[in-house]
């Protein structure tokens, strides 16, 4: 696929765009590494209302080094360059996958939150690859709030299970604006399988409970570009890399995150 102007563009300014039939080719080598996900979860997963007869949501984390279908995406699809043309980067380095299953039924919405402060990453250059791996209709695909990439300060992260706040230093970060009160406009874009919705760390999103009868499944892929570098955050990240010896300012170790595409 070749991106246009206006596809760079958008995801610079606005922090998020939608690409149609990126990945076509890949749905089917992705479900099948999905479903083996969920069948063999990693040490990492959480498992939200795990109690319930219905209604339960997966996540996992860092599997790309144990699953063939997610490395084989990461390496020969045209997410590396994709990543590239739309940060503006020289260079590619993979953070990691991020899959999440929502049964039918789920009560468990995905409450509003920027997915950078709970990454031990400072920079502009981040991009996420939202991949649901069906059809997914508008009020049940991803919500974006447009521009809200560029606050100065960000939003203080929460465990999602309990609400509270992620770190037990929290001064640092400021609450969630009124989501509904006109700030940002609010986007959100009916999926077909092989499109990708793809946004800037930084900015504000959230999705629905999955109120339909079938399980959804989702793939998040997370790149970073030239500027990103290491930053210490006031407790542990999510996910949590242990012993990654690393300093503020440092680039990230490429042994744990490769260089995945290089001009």
């Amino acid at each position: 696929m070749q991106l246009s102007n206006k596809d760079i563009t958008n995801f610079n300014t606005q922090g998020a765009v939608v690409l149609r039939g990126v990945f076509n080719d890949w749905i089917p080598i992705l479900k099948k590494g999905a479903d083996y996900n969920i069948a063999n979860p990693s040490r990492r997963a959480l498992f939200h209302n795990k109690d319930s007869d219905t209604g339960a949501m997966v996540e996992d984390f860092c599997n790309w080094t144990k699953i063939e279908e997610y490395s084989d995406f990461i390496t020969n699809s045209d997410l590396a360059r994709i990543s590239a043309e739309l940060m503006q980067s020289n260079k590619v380095q993979f953070f990691h996958d991020h899959y999440l299953h929502k049964y039918s039924g789920s009560v468990l919405a995905t409450p509003w939150h920027q997915d950078m402060p709970y990454y031990f990453i400072e920079g502009d250059q981040t991009i996420s690859f939202w991949i649901p791996l069906e059809k997914r209709e508008k009020k049940l695909s991803l919500k974006c709030a447009l521009g809200s990439h560029k606050l100065s300060k960000y939003i203080r992260p929460t465990s999602w299970s309990t609400n509270e706040s992620f770190y037990q230093n929290d001064a640092l970060f400021m609450d969630l604006p009124e989501m509904d009160k006109g700030n940002f406009e609010i986007k959100q874009w009916s999926i077909e399988p092989g499109d990708a919705v793809v946004f800037n760390y930084k900015l504000i999103h959230s999705a629905e409970a999955n109120t339909h009868s079938k399980e959804t499944q989702t793939l998040s892929m997370r790149l970073i570009g030239d500027d990103a570098r290491y930053q210490q955050r006031p407790g542990k990240t999510s996910p949590n890399f242990e012993n990654i010896n690393q300093t503020d300012g440092e680039q990230l170790r490429e042994d744990l995150f490769p260089i995945v595409y290089s001009k």
